[in-house]
């Protein structure tokens, strides 16, 4: 996929790259902003994988590999910032896999990361509404 966006001055302009999964067809393609396919590839070991976890897996195993490939991700001739994100079959998002950005981005892999922030907010707006 870097080799269709070359480091040059001459930046695509993307805010990501949609790469969808298929568990019964065992293709991987990525998207632009557009919806025009980018590229793609069959991985035999997805083909008919029933496995229940697919996607929670795959979603770790693509976030390691685009991070031990960050030194050609990053410079990849593309407008800062822009992401990769994991879309499903009926193009869904799954999770974000890898974000370029020139700040300190960092993806956590933590689904209860964001758990309990209603209550929380909820708290802060009624003490807030008492003072």
């Amino acid at each position: 996929m870097a080799s269709k966006f070359p480091a040059n001055e001459d930046t695509s302009i993307l805010t990501d790259i949609h790469v969808q999964a298929s568990q019964d067809s065992g293709e991987l393609i990525a998207f632009n902003d557009d919806d025009e396919e980018i590229t793609r590839v069959v991985i035999d070991s997805w083909i008919d994988c029933k496995d229940e976890n697919f996607y929670d897996e795959i979603t770790t195993m693509l976030r390691n590999q685009l991070a031990k490939m960050h030194d050609m991700v990053d410079k990849m001739g593309i407008l800062k910032p822009y992401s990769f994100v994991l879309e499903d079959d009926d193009k869904e998002p799954v999770g974000e896999l890898y974000v370029v950005d020139d700040e300190d981005t960092v993806i956590i892999d933590d689904k209860d990361l964001m758990s309990g922030l209603d209550k929380d907010l909820d708290s802060f707006l009624d003490n807030l509404m008492k003072e």
